[in-house]
């Protein structure tokens, strides 16, 4: 199963909460945080709501 390299780019200080704790969920505290997630309906989904403050690769 392939998986995603998620890295938070920009900061979610002015952003709506929802996508704060978006980021919070998918472990990303500050910027240049990056974590490997599995790649999954959940986390696409996640990734899709906070598109705009992180970038995504996929890493095997």
């Amino acid at each position: 199963m392939s998986r995603l390299k998620i890295t938070q780019t920009k900061s979610g200080i002015s952003e709506k909460r929802n996508q704060r704790e978006t980021l919070r969920t998918l472990g990303l505290k500050r910027m240049h945080d990056t974590v490997v997630k599995e790649d999954r309906p959940e986390i696409r989904g996640m990734v899709q709501t906070v598109t705009h403050l992180v970038s995504v690769e996929e890493v095997e």
